[in-house]
C-alpha cells in the first residue's frame, strides 16, 4: 500500500511540473506577441507623420498658410487684439483694414446652406495659429459678439447699425481699473451731461430703500442722488476732457414735464463734481416738486449741447426716482404722451454722438425702463442704458465693491456705443437737426454764492449754435417760458392734483386727511404723502 502512494505521489509531481512549464511557454509566446504589434503600431504612426511632413494638408484658405519665417505682420496688423476692436475707423489705412478683413473673414464650410457672420467687433480667426505663435494681450477688458456684416442699401442710404453688444466684464477690482478699460477700448475723452429727476415721487419712493425719506433730503448724510453724482465722478470725471458738466433740473413745479432748468442763471456749467454737489445742495431746498415725469426735456436739452458742441462725444447721466409718468388710464399696449414724448427723444437722439445712462435711485418700479433699455425700435444705434442704483447698493458687499459694480454696469455700453458713432459718421460733425431747446434759470432764491468758475462753458455749448439767434431772442424766450399763463395756471391747479398720477384730481380721502384720485387710492396700501398705513378710504364727491 505505501509502494502504490509513492507512485501516485510521483505521478502527481510530475504532473505539476508539466502544467507549470505549459503556463510559463504560454506567457512568453502572449508578450512576444504584445511586443510585436506595439512595434506595428510605432511604425505606422511615424510613417504617418513622415507622410504629413512631406505633404501637408490643402487648406481652404492657402493664403492664410504662410511659411515660418514669414512676418506676422502680414498677417495681423497692429495694434493688439483689444484695440483691433475699438481703433477708430479713421485712423486706419486701406491697406491694413483689407489685412484685417482677410484676417476677420469666415472660413468655408463643407455645408454651403450655412454662413457664419462676421464682425469687426469679432476676434478674427487666423489658420496660422499651428505654425505662429501670435502674442498679444489676453481679452480681459472687453467681450464681444460677432454679428452679421451690415450692408450698404440702395440709394446711399446709411444702414441701421445691427444690435451689437459690448460689456466690460467683471473681474475688476477697483475703479482705477474700470477706467484703464474704458481708456483701451478707445474711449479717450468725453463730455459729461448730468441730469436729476425733482418730481414729487421723491418725497415717497425712499419708504425702503432710504428710511421712509424724501429721496432729496438734504443731512449730514449724503442722499441717493449725492451718492450717485460722487461715485459717477469718480469713475468718468478722468474722461472730461474740460471737467465742465453741464447741470440741469427737470420735473420740478417751474419744468413740470415741459422745460429744464439750469444749475446757475447764466447756464455756465459747472466745475467738476464737487461743484455739482456743492450747487445741487443749494437748489434743493428752494424747489418745489411736481411732475409729471418725462426725460425728454432732458434728452432734447442734451442733443443741442452735442450739436452746438459741433458734434463731440458726450455722455448723458440722468438720475432718476421713478419711471416716465403712465396714466391709469392709458390703455394695456400704448404709450402715454410721456412715454411716447421719452421714446421719440430717444430716438431722435441716436442720430447725435450721444450716450445716455439712466440711474435709477428708490424703489422703482423700473419694468419701462428696461423696455427703453432693450425693445426702442428705429435707432441709429442702442444709445440708452439702464443702471438699478439702488439694487446694486442695497447688496451685502463692501462699499468698494458696490462701487465697481455699479460703475461696471453704468459704462458696460460706452465702447460699443463710442465705436457706433464712428462708424455712421456723426462724430465730429454736426447734424443741424437738434431740437435747439434753451434751459430756464434755476428756480426764484436759489441765486446764491457759490464760488464761480474761472472757465466758463456758457457758454461753451451757447458759443457756436447751429442756427444764428440774437440774444435778446433767447432772453425774451426765457422770459416767456417762466411767466407764461400756463405755467402759472399749472402752479395754482397742482395742490388739486392727486399726488400720485399728477394728473387727474384728487376725489379720494385717507384716515390721516390725505387725498389722491379715486383710482390712486386703492393701489397704494401707504399714504404717499405721510407714509402712515392705510385704514379708511372715503369717496368724495
Amino acid at each position: 500500500m505505501s509502494g502504490f502512494l509513492a507512485v501516485v505521489g510521483k505521478v502527481g509531481t510530475f504532473l505539476l511540473w508539466v502544467l507549470f512549464l505549459v503556463l510559463q511557454t504560454a506567457t512568453r509566446i502572449v508578450g512576444s506577441l504584445l511586443a510585436s504589434s506595439a512595434e506595428q503600431q510605432d511604425d505606422h504612426h511615424q510613417e504617418s507623420a513622415a507622410a504629413r511632413r512631406r505633404s501637408p494638408p490643402a487648406s481652404p484658405h492657402p493664403e492664410l498658410y504662410e511659411p515660418a519665417s514669414a512676418s506676422l505682420a502680414q498677417l495681423w496688423d497692429p495694434p493688439p487684439l483689444p484695440h483691433l476692436a475699438f481703433a477708430p475707423a479713421a485712423d486706419e489705412s486701406s491697406s491694413s483694414s483689407s489685412l484685417r478683413r482677410r484676417a476677420s473673414a469666415p472660413l468655408p464650410r463643407a455645408d454651403e446652406d450655412f454662413v457664419v457672420p462676421s464682425s469687426a467687433y469679432s476676434r478674427p480667426t487666423v489658420g496660422v495659429a499651428h505654425t505662429h505663435s501670435v502674442s498679444a494681450p489676453p481679452l480681459r477688458a472687453i467681450e464681444t459678439r460677432a454679428v452679421p456684416s451690415r450692408l450698404v442699401t440702395a440709394g446711399g442710404k446709411r444702414p441701421r447699425l445691427e444690435r451689437k453688444y459690448s460689456k466690460i466684464v467683471d473681474q475688476y477690482r477697483s475703479l482705477d481699473e474700470v477706467i484703464e478699460a474704458l481708456a483701451q477700448a478707445g474711449l479717450e475723452s468725453s463730455n459729461l451731461i448730468i441730469g436729476i429727476d425733482f418730481t414729487k415721487s421723491n418725497e415717497w419712493t425712499g419708504k425702503n430703500c432710504f428710511n421712509g425719506m424724501s429721496l432729496h433730503n438734504i443731512s449730514d448724510n449724503p442722499n441717493p442722488y449725492e451718492q450717485a453724482i460722487s461715485i459717477i465722478g469718480k469713475t468718468l470725471s478722468a474722461f472730461d476732457e474740460d471737467n465742465l458738466i453741464p447741470c440741469f433740473g427737470f420735473g420740478d413745479a417751474s419744468t413740470h414735464d415741459q422745460d429744464v432748468f439750469a444749475f446757475y442763471p447764466d447756464e455756465r456749467p459747472c466745475n467738476g463734481f464737487q461743484e455739482a454737489l456743492a450747487r445741487y445742495r443749494e437748489i434743493v431746498p428752494h424747489l418745489r416738486l411736481s411732475g409729471p415725469t418725462s426725460f425728454a426735456p432732458i434728452i432734447d436739452m442734451a442733443t443741442t449741447i452735442v450739436e452746438q458742441s459741433g458734434g463731440q462725444y458726450h455722455v448723458l447721466v440722468i438720475i432718476a426716482d421713478g419711471q416716465v409718468t403712465r396714466s391709469v388710464d392709458t390703455e394695456f399696449g400704448q404709450l402715454s404722451t410721456q412715454e411716447q414724448m421719452t421714446v421719440d427723444a430717444i430716438v431722435q437722439a441716436s442720430q447725435f454722438p450721444l450716450s445716455i445712462i439712466l440711474v435709477g435711485v428708490g424703489d422703482g418700479p423700473w419694468d419701462m425702463m428696461k423696455e427703453f433699455d432693450d425693445n426702442i425700435p428705429a435707432r441709429s444705434f442702442d444709445n440708452f442704458q439702464f443702471v438699478n442704483f439702488t439694487a446694486i447698493m442695497s447688496k451685502k458687499i463692501s462699499q468698494s465693491k458696490k462701487e465697481t459694480e455699479f460703475a461696471l454696469s453704468a459704462l458696460m455700453e460706452i465702447p460699443l456705443q463710442y465705436k457706433a458713432t464712428l462708424e455712421l459718421g456723426i462724430l465730429g460733425r454736426r447734424i443741424g437737426e437738434s431740437p435747439e431747446r434753451i434751459p430756464l434759470p434755476p428756480p426764484f432764491a436759489s441765486y446764491s454764492t457759490v464760488s464761480r468758475a474761472e472757465p466758463s462753458r456758457a457758454n461753451s455749448y451757447r458759443s457756436v449754435p447751429s442756427h444764428p439767434r440774437e440774444e435778446p431772442a433767447v432772453n425774451s424766450t426765457i422770459t416767456a417760458s417762466v411767466t407764461s399763463p400756463s405755467a402759472a395756471e399749472s402752479r395754482v391747479l397742482e395742490p388739486q392734483m392727486c399726488p400720485v398720477c399728477l394728473s387727474k384730481p384728487r376725489d379720494m380721502a385717507f384716515g390721516c386727511g390725505h387725498q389722491t384720485c379715486s383710482e390712486c387710492g386703492p393701489q397704494v396700501t401707504d399714504c404717499p404723502i405721510c407714509r402712515r398705513p392705510i385704514d379708511t378710504r372715503v369717496k368724495l364727491y
